[in-house]
């Protein structure tokens, strides 16, 4: 399959697989990147050391394109700018952050950027600072999430309308009835975090990925805005979170309730009680795990069944 997205990362599916913290280690990015679409590391919960790491291995796994996704809020960014450049990373996903920060730098050195953006003016903002393609990702994604809170349908189609780049649409993609969706929508591609956390590549704790197979539709919520928004399921740290709320907790107060290390104890460590469990709302389509390149061949097959279902009408 050819087009824009498949062209510019030199990948066979124009599928991409989100740098997600605490599950998007070199196993899984391999695994997908091998499969045909573009694996990620997800740098945002990796020490420097720990990404050098990873880089080395996922070069060691796989002999296709892979990247590296960076939240620009990290502390030592500069650290892992330089471990990305010194092991010749190609492709960089940043989020989180001003693209203008680190773009040309990144341009600089002949790698291709991606940024990802919750709304049109931001998109916009890539765009100029000269990023190579967005990913519009919805209100439906699971982790850190765009306060506006606009959906994957309406924000592709509308990111779609004012840029000229490529485009990937995130947030509640977990089929290829979704991928067909949107692209029909204007995307070129998609990228897709919570399918593949239920997988047994995925770094993320095996009790998490069996609640993440569990979770019905309503099982995810947004909350935590006045922080960074965050979508994830509702356990008793959610519920804790929500008792905040009703007695009009301040920011502060919320921030000291999250504490350190909220997400790693649970998506990493099996808290399932007190730890931040981030996960989309696509979750309650999610039914097993299965190996990441049965993933990625699912939603191929489905997508393009979906494509001629479609056709008859």
């Amino acid at each position: 399959m050819k087009n824009r997205i498949t062209q510019l990362f030199g990948i066979e599916y124009p599928i991409v697989q989100a740098g997600m913290i605490w599950a998007s280690g070199w196993r899984l990015a391999s695994a997908v990147s091998n499969a045909g679409g573009l694996g990620l590391l997800g740098a945002g919960s990796m020490y420097p050391e720990v990404l050098l790491e990873h880089i080395q291995k996922c070069k060691g796994a796989t002999h296709k394109p892979f990247g590296v996704n960076i939240p620009m809020l990290y502390p030592d960014i500069d650290k892992l700018m330089d471990i990305i450049v010194q092991q010749g990373v190609k492709i960089v996903f940043t989020s989180a952050g001003n693209p203008k920060t680190w773009t040309g730098f990144l341009k600089e050195k002949g790698i291709t950027v991606v940024h990802v953006v919750s709304g049109v003016k931001f998109a916009l903002k890539a765009q100029e600072a000269g990023v190579d393609a967005i990913v519009a990702e919805g209100f439906e994604a699971g982790g850190h999430n765009g306060r506006d809170e606009t959906t994957t349908m309406v924000l592709v189609p509308s990111v779609k309308e004012q840029i000229k780049i490529p485009l990937l649409a995130a947030g509640g993609i977990a089929t290829g009835r979704a991928m067909l969706a949107a692209m029909v929508l204007g995307a070129d591609g998609v990228q897709v975090g919570s399918r593949f956390v239920a997988s047994p590549e995925a770094s993320s704790h095996e009790l998490f990925k069996q609640q993440v197979v569990l979770a019905k539709e309503g099982d995810t919520q947004l909350t935590l805005k006045e922080l960074a928004p965050v979508r994830m399921l509702k356990n008793k740290f959610f519920q804790d979170v929500q008792n905040a709320y009703a007695k009009g907790a301040t920011a502060e107060e919320l921030k000291k309730l999250l504490g350190r290390a909220r997400a790693k104890k649970g998506m990493f460590e099996g808290d399932m009680v007190e730890g931040e469990l981030e996960i989309g709302q696509v979750s309650g389509l999610i039914h097993n795990i299965k190996p990441a390149a049965e993933i990625v061949q699912d939603l191929m097959a489905e997508f393009h069944l979906a494509k001629q279902e479609v056709q008859r009408y």
